[in-house]
């Protein structure tokens, strides 16, 4: 499928699979046997289930004006105290989970937390560590992905206390805030599953609207994907990948993202706002806890060096590597 007359001339004639480099040819033949049919009324039957309203007895917070949301505090504990800084004109703050991973010292973040009244919601670390899990249930299916994760997850784990898991434990899957006239719906990855990926590039705004349809929601909020964006539906409904402030948004610069929420008429407004914090003292820490170098790199430059095999096209294409 290379050559002149592909699609593809300077495709390399090759495709990842697993671990292995195949022929293009071979992994498309491969990929086409794959999967299951299904016949018309397991079809009809699937597509009802999936569009079919959630019967979600979660009761919405609030009546707030302002909200600041975040996620992804990855261990670093200095940008949350700078956050935990600007939010006093704030009504609530929310912290979408993924407390622990990448930095040093995850047990930091927990007083700051309580002391804060930050109210959290479950990541996928959050239930791995308070379930004893052997790795994070990150999503990762690339090989060097899945080795750094599990560095991470599994020196977050030995430093994390038996009561700041039961704690994590503890914590609510998604909540529901009432802004204004809206209701917001905050979940981790999707309200589907928690280590769902929504990306800009690779969420339709057909199928984000049937998924705030089947919610029964006025806005999405999620995070994960470490990369902040937001859409406004035509339904004039919204979603928002709030972004994280555990590491740099893979921009080139070394500040992290939260998100600041306020009511605004019969619509909300959204601002992403950037988050300077000693960067450099958390990377000191992290070289003194003998974490890998190519997170501290990421610190440093505003780069990611892991986690990017998960990355849509699009996405990837604004990565230095």
């Amino acid at each position: 499928m290379s050559g002149k007359n592909s699609p593809f001339p300077d495709h390399t004639g090759k495709a990842t699979w697993g671990e292995r480099v195949v022929e293009l040819e071979e992994f498309v033949e491969a990929s086409l046997n794959a999967g299951r049919s299904l016949g018309a009324e397991d079809r009809r039957a699937a597509r009802e289930s999936l569009l079919r309203p959630v019967d979600d007895a979660t009761s919405a917070e609030g009546p707030f004006e302002r909200i600041l949301v975040f996620g992804g505090v990855y261990s670093n504990h200095h940008a949350l105290r700078a956050l935990l800084h600007r939010a006093r004109d704030a009504d609530a703050v929310y912290c979408l989970g993924d407390l622990g991973g990448f930095g040093p010292h995850p047990e930091k973040v927990y007083p700051l937390l309580v002391e804060n009244d930050v109210r959290v919601i479950q990541g996928n670390y959050e239930q791995s560590l308070a379930s004893g899990a052997e790795d994070c249930n990150c999503g990762y299916t690339d090989p060097r992905d899945n080795h750094f994760a599990g560095l991470s997850y599994r020196y977050t784990e030995r430093n994390c206390s038996d009561g700041f898991k039961r704690w994590m434990g503890e914590l609510p899957e998604r909540r529901r805030v009432r802004l204004g006239d809206r209701e917001l719906l905050l979940v981790h990855g999707s309200p589907r599953q928690v280590n769902e990926f929504l990306f800009e590039s690779t969420s339709p705004v057909t199928f984000l609207e049937k998924l705030l349809d089947r919610e029964r929601c006025d806005a999405l909020l999620c995070t994960h994907t470490g990369l902040h964006w937001h859409r406004r539906l035509p339904s004039g409904r919204d979603v928002v990948n709030v972004g994280v402030i555990g590491r740099p948004a893979n921009d080139g610069n070394t500040h992290v993202w939260y998100t600041t929420i306020a009511a605004s008429g019969d619509s909300i407004g959204i601002e992403f706002q950037p988050l300077p914090y000693d960067h450099e003292a958390l990377a000191a820490e992290m070289r003194e806890e003998k974490l890998p170098e190519e997170f501290v790199e990421t610190l440093l430059t505003g780069w990611w060096t892991t986690c990017l095999e998960i990355l849509p096209a699009r996405e990837r294409e604004r990565s230095r590597f």
